[in-house]
């Protein structure tokens, strides 16, 4: 589907990177055509200066998703979830963060979840990053307590895995 996405702007390369950032940031598209999060409008200055660009590029992008009924549709509703990873600490919450050995392959977080079920590990949040957007994917996985003795190295030894960083 990302590829579809992109496909649409082949043409222009500085409107693909402004809809490769949207689509990375979890950005939408209002129906008058403004760059938006979670329904705040987001300054296509601001935007622009992110990747290093025009606000004329970033303008012309949404115009030009609107008239795409694909785009339209992914970008109307578009919406952005937290992140928390980077707060878990702060909130009492443990990170997993899982490196696959293929992103592409089917299957990884089922087999990380069910090590975790095994162990009765509460999990909060899971987030995946796409392996079309990120040069690292990663299976990112925030649970309630520490890990018991075991999960790790269980999890380690999956064959759809390369590391564990807890």
């Amino acid at each position: 589907m990302w590829s579809d996405i992109i496909h649409e702007f082949a043409d222009s390369p500085s409107q693909s990177r402004v809809a490769r950032f949207l689509l990375k940031n979890g950005f939408g598209v209002t129906e008058d055509a403004r760059i938006s999060c979670n329904g705040i409008e987001v300054p296509a200055t601001a935007v622009a200066k992110a990747i290093e660009s025009d606000r004329r590029v970033v303008d012309s992008t949404a115009r030009r998703i609107l008239e795409s009924p694909l785009l339209r549709d992914i970008f109307l509703n578009m919406r952005v979830t937290p992140d928390l990873s980077r707060v878990a600490e702060s909130l009492g919450f443990y990170v997993i963060t899982i490196l696959p050995k293929n992103a592409s392959e089917r299957g990884i977080i089922g087999a990380v979840v069910q090590v975790l079920a095994r162990y009765d590990v509460s999990i909060r949040q899971i987030f995946v990053t796409d392996p079309e957007f990120s040069e690292e994917p990663r299976l990112v996985i925030i649970v309630e307590e520490s890990m018991p003795d075991g999960v790790v190295e269980q999890i380690r030894a999956l064959p759809q895995v390369k590391n564990v960083i807890i």
